[in-house]
């Protein structure tokens, strides 16, 4: 097994990608990847260098990770800053390190991607040693798979990586005919918040649109740029996506893309940018130019939920963080990252900081759990 590393996701044929992925999960696709890294939202503006790793038996791909060298802990919601700085403290380099995730995107999926006619586990192994050979030729601190899916983990795991916990909240259908029936699982206090913030989004008076990105005109794709800008630079953030980026998705994987957009007397003033596959609906961005009550619970959540069910999805995963989310149908719900420290002194303190976190993490979930809105908290 040949073990190469490619500095570009365009270096790697689109098709041959896909093959190895197979699944539609929408962040690791090849043309997302792309996109990134074609409008410079990756790169080194940005700190997000490309290092991927690719399996290769008799010159076909079989296996790949896709790999980001980061000068930086921007844009990858599995916080580290406190581990950085205990490096700082003591006169040592947490920076470069290496990143196997989506970039600036906490959805959980596939971060080992293996040919289905290849033994996972074998491939899987193969790759990971390669990995850490580069990484010691390299001098990279430490490397971070994040989000993995639950196999990832425990593979992960069983290689000697330090798993860390963590907690998102996600919206599961239950085989619901419509909205009404899913508020009808709700107990009587929950359900009539529900309907009051549905009743005074609805006093905004807006229309409210579902766009498929393939669908999307210039005028649609350059009002979700804007929204999205527009929140990153009120709450002191960087935007790393740009028009470009939005552009290209809608074009190359527009089944994929979803807005759901609000307009008021004919104009564009409020939407979510999200993301979809087979399965799940994945919210990632919400921006607006007029503050109308409830307006972004009714967009982010209760159109979603509607979109899901309408659809047969059987997951909606919001985005990160957000306790306000319980009381709208969304359960605390694992979720996961493996860590490889190279010093062993502070891999040592980081797996004693993990094994407490976790206690406390499960503490959290379990907690978050009891304020199901839920009669009968169903999963």
């Amino acid at each position: 097994m040949d073990i190469r590393q490619h500095h570009s996701i365009l270096d790697i044929p689109r098709e041959d990608w896909k093959r190895i992925l197979n699944n539609h999960y929408p962040f690791m696709q090849h043309e997302f990847l792309a996109a990134l890294e074609q409008n410079k939202c990756t790169g080194e503006q940005f700190g997000w260098l490309a290092r991927h790793i690719a399996a290769y038996e008799d010159g076909k791909l079989i296996g790949a990770i896709p790999i980001y060298e980061k000068d930086n802990s921007y844009g990858e919601f599995v916080f580290d800053w406190s581990w950085a700085d205990a490096y700082q403290r003591h006169g040592l380099p947490y920076y470069p390190k290496w990143v196997i995730a989506a970039p600036y995107t906490p959805a959980s999926g596939p971060r080992i991607l293996v040919d289905p006619e290849y033994d996972w586990q074998n491939v899987c192994t193969h790759m990971l040693e390669g990995l850490q050979e580069l990484q010691a030729v390299d001098n990279i601190s430490s490397i971070h798979f994040l989000f993995t899916t639950d196999r990832e983990t425990r593979f992960l795991e069983n290689q000697g990586y330090m798993t860390r916990l963590g907690c998102q909240f996600h919206w599961h259908n239950q085989g619901y005919r419509d909205f009404t029936d899913f508020l009808d699982t709700f107990t009587a206090k929950k359900r009539k918040n529900v309907k009051q913030e549905r009743k005074y989004a609805a006093t905004a008076a807006v229309d409210i649109e579902i766009i498929r990105g393939c669908d999307a005109s210039d005028e649609q794709l350059l009002a979700a740029e804007l929204f999205y800008r527009k929140t990153f630079d009120e709450k002191w953030g960087t935007a790393t996506l740009n028009l470009g980026f939005f552009t290209q998705i809608a074009a190359s994987m527009g089944e994929q893309l979803l807005l759901i957009m609000a307009r008021r007397n004919g104009q564009y003033i409020a939407g979510a940018i999200c993301f979809k596959d087979e399965r799940t609906l994945y919210g990632r961005h919400w921006g607006c130019i007029e503050d109308h009550a409830h307006l972004h619970f009714e967009l982010c959540f209760y159109q979603g939920i509607e979109y899901c069910i309408q659809h047969g999805l059987q997951v909606f995963e919001p985005g990160a963080q957000g306790e306000h989310k319980i009381s709208r149908g969304f359960l605390p719900t694992p979720t996961w990252s493996a860590h490889w420290i190279t010093n062993p002194q502070f891999s040592r303190a980081i797996q004693h900081f993990l094994q407490q976190e976790t206690e406390g993490m499960q503490d959290y979930i379990r907690t978050m759990q009891e304020r199901s809105p839920y009669k009968n908290n169903v999963r």
